[in-house]
């Protein structure tokens, strides 16, 4: 090749980066630097600062998030091409990276006391570095757009994720449930990558909009490595959604990681896997609607049948059963949120039904927050967190166990839980709008088993107490996360209508 076009070809990649863009995530990787070179000097005695700096840091990090409100921005973009962007700042970055960087915000209130309480056994400095980094990974995924930028997000939020649930020395249980949520990712990333390699091969390009472009019009041998390497990385995404038949590491890993941990996993773990999937989908693989579609939707019904169902069994005396309760749960959730994303496929209006998974999530990490919140305060004094140990709590405890209840409600769609019933609704409606009827009853079905085991552990709150009813003292940061967790789902039930406006306005 002559020096001219090689030097119009480096000239095409030459460009200011946008700080302004890429600040959420950056924020959250320069606080995990500046907590890790801290912990080197701080003395043990103080240590307790770092919890608060990540806090602040995290805080910092959302914040920036209102100088972005006014308009779509991209950058580290092809100056040759005006839409093939690696980073892109639109409607649908904006809402995951809140819903991620609050979510992570909550969890560390949560770790705070979590921290202080097990400093033996969990070194602070690296326990906050490790949140703050899969944070930023997080933050950074849904504003990935191209294939390589968005597996490299995808494991810089996994890889601190596996420290962090076996970050308690000495505890087999921990030990062993960062072993297999480790295997089930380091596989879903194989993959992953081996689906963008083919995806990349025959198409030449690892920008999301060319590959979308390109992928209709490859022929022969290239349409069947096409096909392969959509199909794969759909796998891939699926492990990281947790869907049913991939999500055997959910319940051993949220009972063996640290509670905090398991919190944030339900939550920004679970949106990193959603974001990710609608961005090949929506965006990388629309030509491809036919097979992602049908695929999606019988992910969607056996997902959330296999989670309502485990979660179903759970028996109230038996150990840690509050946390499995809430682990098969979040599989349940997952069902319904890929509901919207199958819809996508048969819909003429892929956004507002991607609105519609966008809406719910932004309900579920409220909710589900605030539930895992309150088991915190309960495991503070009842090791085993069961089911039977919040027996009695309304009457110990009773602000706390009427925002618990709200939270189950919430999860289940019953009033005063609005929020929870109109994110429901909204799925319901892009199954049913899609033409996809008979998910619509699969829906229905499940939504009526939760409403079982949800009901019951909230009348398990206002039974009277066997014996002398236990007061459990909830620490300052605790309350913080469970008052804002309060506030939020009250707030969002009082006008849930511009949640889904909010949510599926202009998102690509």
């Amino acid at each position: 090749m002559s020096p001219q076009p090689l030097a119009e070809s480096a000239g095409s990649l030459v460009q200011s980066v946008d700080w302004l863009a890429v600040a959420p995530p950056l924020i959250a990787a320069v606080v995990a630097l500046a907590v890790l070179v801290a912990d080197l000097f701080l003395p043990e005695a103080r240590k307790a600062v770092l919890g608060w700096i990540s806090v602040a840091g995290l805080a910092a990090a959302a914040l920036m998030l209102l100088p972005l409100l006014g308009g779509d921005r991209a950058t580290f973009c092809l100056t040759d091409t005006p839409r093939a962007c690696s980073y892109t700042a639109d409607r649908f970055t904006l809402v995951i990276q809140l819903l991620v960087l609050g979510g992570a915000l909550l969890a560390a209130l949560l770790s705070i006391t979590n921290v202080d309480d097990d400093r033996r056994h969990v070194p602070a400095g690296e326990f906050w570095f490790l949140l703050l980094s899969s944070a930023a990974g997080a933050a950074l995924l849904p504003a990935a757009r191209d294939l390589a930028t968005l597996i490299v997000a995808l494991e810089v939020a996994s890889l601190p994720a596996f420290a962090l649930v076996g970050i308690r020395h000495g505890d087999k249980r921990s030990s062993e449930a960062a072993l297999k949520f480790f295997l089930s990712s380091v596989t879903a990333t194989a993959v992953s990558l081996m689906g963008v390699s083919f995806v990349y091969a025959a198409t030449g390009s690892l920008y999301l909009t060319q590959v979308a472009q390109r992928l209709p019009h490859t022929g022969g041998q290239l349409h069947t490595l096409a096909q392969t390497g959509v199909v794969l990385t759909l796998i891939g995404f699926a492990f990281k959604t947790a869907a049913v038949p991939f999500h055997f590491w959910v319940p051993d890993t949220y009972v063996g990681a640290p509670l905090p941990v398991a919190a944030y996993l339900s939550v920004v773990g679970k949106a990193v896997g959603f974001s990710g999937l609608i961005l090949v989908t929506v965006v990388a693989f629309p030509s491809y609607a036919d097979v992602w579609g049908p695929a999606l939707a019988v992910l969607a019904a056996l997902t959330m049948t296999v989670g309502n169902l485990g979660a179903l069994r759970q028996q109230a005396a038996r150990a840690h059963s509050a946390v499995r309760l809430l682990a098969w749960s979040s599989v349940g959730q997952a069902g319904y949120l890929l509901v919207p994303i199958a819809a996508a496929g048969y819909a003429r209006d892929a956004q507002k039904a991607i609105g519609s998974t966008v809406a719910y999530a932004l309900m579920y990490a409220a909710v589900n927050l605030g539930a895992f919140a309150v088991a915190a305060v309960v495991g503070r004094g009842r090791a085993a967190n069961r089911i039977s140990d919040y027996r009695g709590l309304y009457a110990t405890n009773p602000l706390t166990a009427l925002l618990l209840a709200f939270f189950l409600l919430c999860l289940a769609g019953l009033p005063p839980g609005v929020i929870g019933l109109f994110a429901k609704v909204t799925v319901f409606s892009a199954a049913v709008d899609a033409g996809l009827g008979w998910l619509a009853v699969v829906m229905a079905v499940n939504v009526v088993i939760a409403l079982f085991y949800y009901l019951q552990w909230t009348a398990v709150l206002f039974r009277a107490p066997e014996g002398e009813a236990a007061r459990h003292r909830v620490p300052a940061p605790i309350t913080a996360a469970i008052a804002l967790t309060g506030v939020a789902g009250v707030a969002l039930s009082g006008a849930p209508q511009l949640v889904l406006r909010f949510a599926a306005t202009g998102l690509f």
